[in-house]
């Protein structure tokens, strides 16, 4: 069952000329190897592309290079001694055997340890705040250390990030799941939101979605975990899903912008300003050709914040041009004509919050009720959310349900 019209979730997509595109930007780490297993088994490894890619950073009205570690050795805005911090800090995040030792420390605590307090002024504090917010101080060190361990595994011959990515996007292996489910006898429901549980006897026996009831002798409940509580509160005592309240999530705001030329060579920009509406600006169209789009440039800029924080309430017309200053400052060359069309996505429910001790409030996958089975990426953990995890995540679930069921 899924709520919207296609499926995919987060990772869904919203046609774009002859096309699709993600709604929200992806792509994987080459050492991902659930998401190209389920790939192989679909029988589509031969539409997997593995290319290198540029990274960069905005810091101080400049954009520096800081794809290898060459381009960490030239980074300005640092002192030489703390270039050399930087650089090292993804080989100390790599020798971390054992990731709980970490969990009672903040990423602010763990960097200012690893590599002192101006690489963390200059790099660190600015995304951590761009990012989380209100939140920036109380982020699990545990968050950050799997960020650089995994960026720092992604790595090719001359320390260059190798990313990959699927033709046609993450909906085309949307469309070949939904082939492989009904093939096999099941059915694929969209535009069906769970509206609530059907509970006898301590056990779920059924979803109500607006089209009507669907008998089940077992559920798997994938949405965050908030709206799972809300299924769950007639039917549980109110400290079973309050429990499921707990961990808190940012919502994003994502602009994608159409364009008729590049802005530039990199493809994933972190901006170290927070003076800038968004965190990062990621051109799509640096990793996946343009000539997949019709010659067409493709950009997201991406802005994690509350739910309730004006910017996400906005109009999308007002999103737009509220960015467009900002992008005129980080890119002076860069006119509105350039801008051939720009779509704004919104997710109440996008990042958990993951703090000190993530561990001890992520859910159990056996749910409160028998019969039910809780699968969200906010159970992602210690990696953070993302396809390759909650594939293994929704396999795992699974076997547990199908052991259960024999």
């Amino acid at each position: 069952m899924e709520k919207d019209a296609e499926v995919g979730g987060l990772a869904g997509s919203f046609r774009f000329g002859g096309t699709r595109v993600e709604r929200f930007y992806h792509h994987w780490f080459v050492h991902d190897q659930e998401i190209f297993r389920l790939i192989e088994e679909l029988g589509a490894a031969d539409q997997i592309a593995c290319r290198p890619t540029r990274t960069g950073l905005y810091y101080g009205g400049s954009i520096f290079r800081l794809s290898t570690p060459l381009d960490v050795l030239r980074f300005r805005p640092l002192g030489f001694c703390n270039r050399v911090r930087l650089g090292r800090l993804v080989l100390k995040a790599r020798k971390v055997k054992d990731w709980r030792a970490l969990e009672g420390l903040t990423a602010e605590e763990w960097l200012l340890q690893l590599c002192g307090p101006e690489v963390y002024r200059v790099v660190w504090e600015p995304l951590l705040r761009g990012k989380f917010g209100e939140f920036a101080s109380e982020v699990s060190a545990v968050w950050f250390w799997n960020k650089l361990k995994l960026r720092g595994g992604s790595r090719g011959k001359g320390g260059k990030e190798m990313l990959a990515y699927f033709h046609g996007g993450f909906s085309a292996i949307a469309d070949r799941i939904v082939a492989a489910i009904e093939s096999a006898g099941g059915q694929v429901l969209t535009n069906s939101p769970a509206t609530a549980l059907e509970v006898a006897g301590g056990r779920v026996t059924g979803v109500v979605t607006p089209g009507g009831r669907l008998e089940a002798d077992a559920v798997i409940a994938t949405p965050a975990l908030p709206i799972i509580a809300d299924l769950l509160a007639p039917h549980v005592p109110a400290e079973s899903a309050a429990e499921l309240r707990k961990i808190q999530y940012l919502a994003n705001v994502c602009v994608v912008l159409e364009l008729d030329r590049s802005l530039s060579s990199t493809y994933w920009l972190n901006v170290n300003d927070t003076g800038f509406p968004f965190v990062g600006v990621i051109e799509h169209t640096n990793l996946e050709p343009p000539e997949t789009y019709g010659g067409k440039h493709i950009v997201y800029l991406s802005k994690y914040l509350p739910a309730s924080a004006e910017l996400y309430r906005m109009g999308d017309e007002q999103v737009f041009r509220y960015c467009l200053p900002h992008l005129r400052r980080m890119f002076p060359e860069f006119s509105e004509t350039w801008v051939l069309g720009h779509y704004v996505w919104r997710a109440p429910y996008s990042q958990p919050v993951v703090v000190r001790h993530y561990g001890e409030l992520v859910p159990p996958v056996r749910g409160p009720l028998a019969g039910l089975y809780i699968a969200s990426m906010a159970q992602i953990y210690p990696e953070d959310r993302g396809v390759n995890y909650a594939i293994r995540d929704g396999r795992s679930a699974a076997r547990l349900l199908a052991e259960q069921m024999r």
